[in-house]
């Protein structure tokens, strides 16, 4: 049961919508899109009890799009010294040495209302960091009103699926059926995968980031690859903590490098303690372009016809 102000809600699963797919997984229909159970009951009991302060950070994404990069810059970004003649307490102050980026940026639905339905994160120091996977219509109320910040990122839907793909099937458990190319490909089409679908996820967003620049920040994977500097100079605008000089810019885009997460201690051994999947399993390639080693051409016209007719009109161009 969750609620609403004064409305009630309770969950029958036995009523949703329901498909068997990725391995034999099951995914619930919310209001158009696809949840695992555990983590439909988690955003909803977000929207009903989590309050937003004006300056919680939130990062928003689809699976795959790019955001463990995004979970280690923007704490890297929110917490690092202002004082540049104290490069070695700088160093020491780097969180990303001692802590996976999931720790630095907790979910909503993956860990803290997962493990308490009714959590008060009153007590929590500003500014406040957190991510989620929901669609934009799923926030809280007091997300969309308040004066909070939003960073959303998002990505080619071809790469987003490979690395969806190969994410599952690294942390599949004994009991799972490894997930087919063929068939998780079929279902990703058809928009069932982990709040799904991929591209009606991307435009709740993009249309709301239109409306309010100053408030959602819209972040493309490739652009961050292509130019990094540039795009982590506006993330941290946005933000309201801009660099200072371009030392400090090159300083925070080496600590937030795959090659140098990939290669921290932390990120090498050990399982999120919310989920059970791997730490390594989050650091694979970060390439662009990596879906030609895996899609036919028939996949990508497939993908590619889905994307141009769901994004037509919409301004955005994946």
């Amino acid at each position: 049961m969750q609620t609403f102000g004064s409305t009630v809600v309770v969950i029958l699963f036995d009523e949703l919508p329901k498909e068997r797919c990725w391995g034999g997984r099951e995914f619930y229909n919310w209001e158009g899109f696809w949840y695992r159970s555990d983590f439909l009951s988690a955003a909803i009991s977000t929207r009903s009890y989590f309050k937003a302060r004006d300056d919680d950070v939130i990062l928003a994404s689809s699976m795959k799009t790019g955001t463990t990069w995004l979970k280690a810059l923007i704490p890297s970004i929110m917490h690092r010294k202002q004082d540049h003649n104290d490069a070695v307490a700088d160093d020491d102050s780097d969180p990303l040495i001692k802590n996976h980026p999931n720790s630095l940026m907790p979910s909503f639905e993956v860990q803290i209302f997962k493990e308490n339905p009714k959590a008060d994160l009153s007590g929590m120091p500003s500014p406040r960091l957190f991510r989620t996977h929901v669609p934009y219509m799923m926030l809280p109320d007091s997300v969309k009103e308040s004066g909070c910040r939003i960073v959303y990122i998002t990505r080619d839907p071809k790469d987003a699926f490979v690395s969806l793909w190969h994410f599952i099937n690294a942390n599949a458990r004994p009991e799972q059926g490894v997930c087919a190319l063929d068939e998780s490909f079929e279902s990703y089409c058809e928009g069932i995968h982990h709040f799904g679908p991929f591209h009606d996820h991307v435009l709740s967003y993009w249309k709301e980031s239109l409306k309010r620049p100053e408030k959602i920040l819209f972040l493309k994977y490739e652009e961050l690859k292509r130019d990094p500097k540039c795009q982590v100079q506006k993330l941290a605008s946005f933000l309201g903590r801009p660099f200072v000089d371009e030392e400090e810019i090159d300083k925070i885009i080496w600590r937030c490098s795959l090659e140098r997460l990939k290669n921290l201690e932390v990120n090498k051994n050990g399982t999120d303690p919310n989920t059970g999947i791997f730490y390594k399993s989050y650091f694979r390639k970060g390439s662009v372009g990596d879906w030609k080693n895996f899609l036919s051409e028939e996949m990508k016209e497939r993908l590619d016809n889905i994307t141009r007719m769901k994004l037509e009109g919409s301004g955005l161009d994946l």
